[in-house]
């Protein structure tokens, strides 16, 4: 009886903004605790007085990033079947799905993390580390990168969690990582003495720890995993690639485009790059709760899709879109005041202090144009339309970015290569605008619960339903 109660369909009453807020800044105070390891490692490693150490991680980060977003469409998946399955009262299909996506996550994690290291020189030097910043960030990348099945494991249990509604169990999920993460980075890079290589097996060990933290209450709590079999699998294949093949497609763009921008701030020097590095890791520190805001409105816009409650489906994207707004006004006077006591804590000094002060500025308002992208590829990922994600995506990191970010590095050096990054985020958040606006405004239509319905993989992302 416990279980039955614990996994009902909780967005389908209540305050939309009360739903919102609760899932994001439950979400973010999780994500915030893995970001803010990220941030004290690049303090740590600031301290051994190497700038190599700091520019090595900024590209192994670049590519961590593109493996992570592959798990990241994985967990998309997940949580959009199971929520929309639970909204429609089928708690078996939901578990099923769960499961499913579980086992193709290990699969797939291991099967591109062992091609990534394969290819890891040429992959890095193509983001153009060169002499020992490419030895470093190899050896680091080299590290973590095996571990990827872990976090996919880890992923998909947080959003089945989410889907369940139980957001306090996925924070602690990655609280427990976090906390795992600090302890050990001190230890193991200056009490060993291991450097580099310490932080990067903190990383590992974090990640087992949210795999255990995640799965565990997943399976206990709202027997959310159940056991895996061939015949399941190729069941639940097509349902599950229609959204997890462009939910993937679709967060493989965005590493795409910080390669992009790393690339162009590389031709600044060592110290540009570094300068990039800082800010990819207080960005998600200060915008935790924006980065959450997809996984977070997620569930609630499937549930209520699943259950046919349509006007909460459009309430919830403008409940969205304003918590959004309040947040990043809020956060982005927060920086600006604390600016040069940020650039202080990492001594950072000529373009690497100017690239802090300008995020700290003008570009941490920007900020509320990323998270309506977020809220609104979120609301196509629960609605049937998995595909607009992907063409946004692609669009904003691709032609959104190459040829703004191009034209600041003529324009202003390093710091015009962030500002066109930030332009190009302004046009498509428009842009998502309007799709949302197409998509909610037909919902009333009753929508097939499988997305590519009469249409073959190369049509749907191509052809009509695509654009």
């Amino acid at each position: 009886m416990a279980t039955k109660s614990k996994s009902k369909a909780v967005f389908l009453t209540g305050s939309l903004m009360g739903h919102v807020t609760r899932m994001s800044l439950t979400t973010s105070i999780g994500l915030m605790a893995i970001f803010a390891v990220d941030f004290v490692d690049m303090v740590f490693i600031s301290m051994l007085g190497n700038d190599a150490l700091a520019a090595a991680v900024g590209y192994a980060g670049t590519l961590l990033f593109f493996t992570n977003s592959v798990n990241v469409g994985l967990s998309i998946a997940a949580g959009a079947l199971v929520a929309r399955e639970l909204g429609a009262g089928r708690h078996e299909q939901a578990r099923q799905f769960g499961t499913s996506v579980a086992v193709l996550g290990t699969v797939v994690g291991l099967i591109v993390s062992m091609t990534v290291l394969f290819n890891l020189t040429f992959l890095l030097s193509l983001l153009g580390a060169e002499d020992e910043v490419l030895r470093l960030a190899a050896r680091y990348t080299s590290i973590i990168l095996p571990t990827m099945w872990v976090m996919a494991m880890a992923m998909t249990g947080m959003a089945v969690l989410r889907a369940y509604g139980d957001a306090r169990r996925s924070m602690l999920a990655t609280i427990y990582g976090g906390v795992a993460n600090a302890v050990l980075d001190p230890i193991l890079i200056f009490a060993v003495g291991l450097g580099l290589d310490g932080a990067a097996i903190a990383s590992v060990i974090a990640r087992i720890c949210m795999l255990v933290a995640a799965v565990g209450p997943a399976v206990r709590v709202h027997r959310g995993f159940g056991r895996p079999s061939l015949q399941q699998l190729r069941a639940d294949i097509r349902p599950v690639g229609a959204i997890a093949v462009p939910a993937v497609l679709t967060n493989i763009a965005t590493p795409i485009g910080n390669a992009i921008v790393i690339r162009e701030i590389a031709q600044f020097g060592t110290d540009a790059v570094a300068g990039m590095a800082v800010i990819g890791r207080l960005l998600p520190v200060a915008f935790s709760v924006i980065f959450a805001l997809s996984g977070a409105i997620g569930p609630i816009v499937g549930q209520n899709f699943g259950a046919g409650q349509y006007d909460r489906v459009k309430q919830s994207f403008l409940a969205g879109v304003k918590f959004t707004a309040v947040y990043v006004c809020l956060m982005a006077a927060t920086l600006f005041l604390l600016r040069a006591s940020i650039a202080d804590l990492f001594q950072a000094q000529g373009e690497t202090r100017a690239l802090i002060y300008l995020f700290c500025g003008p570009l941490a308002l920007a900020s509320f144009f990323n998270g309506m992208i977020f809220v609104a590829n979120a609301s196509f990922n629960n609605l049937g339309h998995p595909v607009y994600s992907t063409w946004v995506n692609w669009g904003r990191h691709t032609l959104g970015t190459w040829p703004f970010a191009v034209a600041g590095a003529h324009i202003a050096g390093a710091p015009g290569v962030l500002m066109g990054q930030a332009l190009g985020g302004v046009i498509f958040a428009g842009v998502c605008w309007v799709m949302v606006r197409r998509v909610v405004s037909k919902l009333a239509t009753p929508q097939p619960m499988e997305p590519f319905a009469g249409q073959n993989r190369l049509q749907a992302l191509f052809g009509r339903r695509g654009w």
